[in-house]
């Protein structure tokens, strides 16, 4: 951990000289590190979106896009654990902001790690940030590129990742695409049929689904979570995806994007989640929950079929990597399944090469 800290320090350091590094001044997109706060802050139009967040184990067991905010700067995330607020649920401490992960590769559950697993069983994967290779501002966006890996029980590295984000946004819509390369070190990796997977938000209590009872969801592991009964007063999220599904039946469904609508203090927002034609297992199944879990997770056909469909079990071999693509679009206006269908066309045509 001394030395990727040390590097981390040293690329912050020369970070607007170096190449790969570059600060457009007055450019609409502005990505800007914060060493001190392990963050890599994202403006539009001088306006925060996102901060891209890598706090080291000691605080998540991942890096994390957080907060993500609307062009009016409302936030669509979750506040909890990382800055509670008011009438939030307390629920699954690893579900923060925006992240990829996944519930059983080579038998370590990377989804459900915390500082407060409460009786999960693991054995616990971790994600840790390992450095940045490149930052561009600019105009019609900001790139970011980053790397982490991917460690076992013994902090040993599995996978090695690249992940690239593009952030862009204009008038009342910002968007985020995430292009994450997994690549499998020594070993074959499997990433076993499981619930728990892949790219997911954890969103705000007003776009969660209105719920008048208690309810109880269990892990791959069999573990049981209490969700208490709470509040309605201004839950509005609703579900829709690109096959017609709505509500939380689409949880275990498959589609090629989800649109979440809902309206936080008065502002009509939409949060919509695109897969990509060339990502393993397209079109994704949804692992989409009324309580506010929002994720994708393309791996786990059988259980999230609930046995209609063979199991996935998908295998990288050592040596080999593996791609995947998603866009992320927020709008401060309920956007329409028209809309939907040629974001969804454009990001598509965006990443065919």
């Amino acid at each position: 951990m001394k030395t990727t800290r040390i590097t981390t320090l040293f690329v912050a350091g020369v970070l607007l000289a170096a190449p790969g590094f570059a600060q457009k001044k007055g450019a609409r997109v502005q990505l800007t590190p914060n060493e001190a706060q392990k963050k890599i802050e994202v403006s539009i139009d001088g306006k925060p979106f996102t901060a891209y967040f890598y706090p080291g184990p000691d605080v998540l067991k991942k890096p994390v896009l957080y907060p993500i905010l609307t062009a009016n700067g409302t936030a669509i995330t979750r506040g909890w654990p990382i800055d509670p607020r008011p009438g939030e649920r307390v629920d699954h401490p690893h579900h923060v902001g925006m992240w990829f992960n996944y519930g059983d590769v080579n038998g370590h559950d990377f989804w459900n790690n915390s500082n407060n697993v409460q009786g999960h069983g693991g054995p616990f994967g971790t994600i840790v940030h390992t450095g940045v290779t490149s930052i561009k501002s600019g105009n019609d966006q900001g790139e970011l590129t980053v790397t982490a890996d991917w460690l076992d029980k013994d902090n040993k590295p599995m996978l090695k990742e690249v992940t690239t984000f593009v952030f862009r946004g204009t008038g009342n819509e910002r968007s985020i695409d995430r292009t994450t390369t997994l690549t499998a070190l020594t070993k074959d990796v499997l990433f076993k049929d499981n619930k728990e997977g892949m790219i997911a938000i954890r969103v705000a209590r007003q776009l969660e689904h209105p719920s008048n009872k208690p309810e109880v969801f269990t892990d791959a592991s069999g573990l049981a979570t209490k969700v208490p009964s709470m509040d309605n007063t201004g839950v509005t999220g609703h579900y829709k995806s690109s096959e017609g599904v709505e509500g939380e039946n689409v949880w275990g469904k498959r589609a090629k994007w989800m649109n979440l609508t809902g309206t936080i203090n008065g502002e009509n927002i939409s949060v919509a989640i695109f897969d990509h034609p060339q990502n393993v297992g397209y079109p994704t199944y949804w692992h989409s929950r009324g309580y506010g879990l929002y994720a994708a997770n393309p791996l786990g056909a059988k259980v999230m079929s609930e046995g209609k469909d063979p199991a996935m079990n998908y295998t990288l071999p050592a040596g080999k990597s593996v791609t995947f693509r998603y866009r992320v679009v927020v709008t401060s206006n309920a956007d329409s399944e028209k809309s939907m269908d040629k974001q969804a066309e454009r990001f598509s045509a965006s990443r065919s090469q």
